[in-house]
């Protein structure tokens, strides 16, 4: 009888696990993919007619002071000095010599192909620039998170939308919170403020005319700006079905470093060499071997 009951107990335990896959497959299946715009390939940013170097935050408008951003004062004498570095020759300083992540919004620009996975209770967005970025967006009816650690990419809470009410999901919104920086608009050094309470909703769709065509409104609201920003992104998908998918290595492409507070180029040997006309050497401080 002593056996009988631990075999008994032993075949419950071991039970647990298997009722467990068994509704893990059930909740696979029951997943059903055909409700979900088919988001599936490789998308690239949409090309702007007329448009060269390095793509702005909205793409609808010139970049640099083009751009018409709604910047207060102080944010607006920031961008105008970094525009001025640029315009002397000094790399920009974002992701820059420290290879951080463009973070959100500007990785939303798509610098480099971006892939989009929707899963039953979880959407990915990949785009490997700087580093391997892993966008989590989450529709699993989650509540925010009473304390969360800040991110570059912040923490995204999502729903999916029938708009026109056929049965089947058409829209993505999104809302991010959460962040930490430093972060900018875009690769011209756009500043963002330095709180870091930016609040950012999108609504992403496939435009009604044609399914390779992904748009984006994104809407920003930032300290550094005296109002929201809406813009409108777009993307195109691939025709490739096996597109090739770049591995993007900041530290085989870096060519400048900030030390001090300056920003100098490295050489092909990997010296430091001015990024401007006059500019001092760093002091020594900052390389204390070379006291020794």
């Amino acid at each position: 009888m002593y056996f009988r009951n631990v075999i008994g107990a032993v075949a419950q335990v071991a039970s647990v696990p298997v009722i467990a896959l068994l509704i893990s497959v059930s909740a696979a299946q029951a997943f059903d993919a055909s409700v979900y715009p088919n988001l599936g390939g490789q998308w690239s940013r949409a090309p702007v007619p007329g448009m060269t170097g390095e793509p702005p935050f909205d793409p609808s408008k010139p970049p640099g002071l083009g751009q018409q951003a709604p910047l207060k004062p102080e944010y607006q004498a920031r961008f105008e000095a970094s525009l001025k570095e640029r315009a002397a020759g000094v790399p920009g300083t974002w992701p820059g010599p420290s290879c951080m992540p463009p973070g959100m919004p500007a990785q939303m620009t798509a610098y480099e192909p971006m892939e989009l996975i929707v899963l039953p209770r979880l959407t990915l967005i990949r785009i490997d620039y700087i580093r391997d970025t892993k966008r989590r967006i989450f529709t699993d009816g989650r509540a925010w998170p009473a304390h969360a650690e800040p991110t570059h990419d912040g923490y995204s809470i999502g729903k999916w939308i029938d708009e026109d009410r056929d049965g089947k999901f058409d829209v993505l919104e999104i809302e991010t919170r959460n962040f930490k920086g430093p972060r900018a608009f875009d690769l011209n050094g756009m500043p963002m403020h330095d709180d870091n309470e930016t609040v950012i909703k999108e609504r992403i769709y496939l435009d009604k005319s044609n399914k390779d065509l992904l748009l984006n409104e994104m809407t920003v609201t930032d300290n550094a700006l005296t109002r929201p920003w809406t813009v409108k992104k777009s993307y195109v998908r691939s025709a490739n079905l096996r597109p090739e998918w770049p591995e993007y290595m900041c530290v085989e492409r870096m060519n400048a470093m900030k030390i001090g507070g300056e920003t100098y180029l490295l050489d092909k040997d990997g010296y430091v060499m001015p990024a401007k006309r006059g500019q001092k050497a760093p002091s020594l401080k900052y390389f204390p071997s070379a006291n020794k």
